[in-house]
């Protein structure tokens, strides 16, 4: 993956990523947004949509071609995540943390690890989730102690979705002696340290099969470490976290804007797209200000919940039915409110609901005094 991005924050599609894009699409419309009802009613994501992924080469995308990724901008990886969060937000929820791992087997320095795993994520056929909320707090939710030859993990992770999907799961937890962070994979299957799993039934996106994890004890060899950073290395990537968490509300703004149009109202459409490529391009631009950032990604949650009360208001009656599309969209917008949220990012939103305020920060402007981490 490249820093490669278009004219005014846009993706730039070359002749040779137009086949994959147009798969991507194809994938959403086709196969995705028609099965995303009974994806929400059952709970359930089907097996089909993982070998329609795999088989588009999508599981591979944050991958160089060195290592049998197409070799995509980081433009195109984000488009690509909008798309397909803009056809079930459940797959796509679950999906897109799969690509942080193939990130971070493509970059390590443990070339065992990385020989063993990298090929099989980057193909799908070995399917990669992870679980590094616990490290973002302080005091940490997760932490590792150093033992001969390796870590032993203990704490609390209180958002890990994939669970029974994923076959390895990224874990973080912070070194109680340094601080600094280290990530391990571990099977997400069977393995002594995982202490108890809840589930967490979600409002939307419940087929992400998410979970709170308590982790005592787990031991991993240092066979196992993928990476291991100091804290201030690892919030100085958060800010890319961030934008790939902002393609999800604007995947339901295209997806509304589209049912819009298809109901008479291409005004509405027009104008919803219209507003998200200013976010998309204040997203972009938020890369390197995490202030920014947060400014930009809180904007983009609330044009989601605002397009599906579009579509809702459109919609009339019918919206008022349970497994309705616009029904549906709405709690999905309330999900982007929170999920793969910070503390400053709420505070942002609260502030925003409650006076109405556009949330249009001026060039050197502040954000009310909430912070970027």
């Amino acid at each position: 993956m490249t820093d490669d991005s278009g004219a005014a924050g846009q993706p730039r599609v070359t002749d040779g990523d137009e086949p994959l894009r147009r798969a991507v699409q194809r994938i959403a419309d086709e196969i995705l947004f028609p099965a995303s009802a009974d994806v929400d009613r059952t709970g359930s994501i089907p097996a089909s949509h993982w070998t329609a992924i795999a088989d588009a080469g999508l599981f591979g995308i944050a991958a160089p071609t060195t290592v049998g990724g197409p070799g995509l901008g980081f433009a195109q990886v984000v488009d690509t995540i909008e798309v397909m969060a803009s056809g079930c937000l459940a797959t796509a929820f679950t999906w897109m943390q799969h690509h942080g791992v193939v990130i971070s087997l493509a970059g390590t320095d443990n070339v065992t690890l990385r020989d063993r795993l990298l090929a099989d994520t980057v193909t799908g056929r070995v399917r990669a989730g992870v679980a590094y909320a616990g490290v973002v707090p302080t005091p940490p939710r997760m932490r590792a102690h150093r033992i001969d030859g390796g870590w032993r993990l203990s704490g609390h992770a209180p958002f890990v979705s994939g669970w029974g999907i994923v076959d390895v799961l990224q874990i973080s937890a912070r070194d109680d002696e340094t601080d600094d962070v280290v990530a391990a994979i571990v099977p997400a299957r069977d393995q002594p340290g995982i202490a108890a799993v809840t589930p967490l039934p979600l409002i939307a996106a419940d087929a992400s099969a998410t979970v709170a994890m308590e982790v005592d004890d787990l031991v991993v060899d240092d066979a196992q470490v993928v990476s291991r950073v100091s804290l201030d290395d690892f919030f100085a990537t958060q800010n890319i976290g961030v934008r790939l968490n902002g393609t999800l509300p604007l995947g339901l703004v295209r997806r509304c804007a589209a049912l819009l149009d298809r109901g008479g109202h291409a005004h509405a459409g027009r104008t919803l797209r219209e507003r998200a490529s200013a976010i998309r391009t204040r997203l972009d631009a938020g890369i390197a200000d995490a202030d920014a950032l947060l400014d930009a990604r809180a904007e983009g949650a609330r044009l989601a919940v605002e397009a599906a009360a579009t579509l809702v208001a459109a919609d009339g009656g019918r919206a008022l039915i349970a497994g309705s599309d616009a029904e549906r969209l709405a709690r999905q917008a309330t999900f982007t409110l929170v999920a793969a949220s910070r503390p400053q990012l709420k505070d942002l939103l609260v502030e925003r609901f409650s006076t109405g305020d556009a949330g249009v920060t001026p060039p050197g402007g502040d954000t009310g005094g909430v912070g970027g981490r």
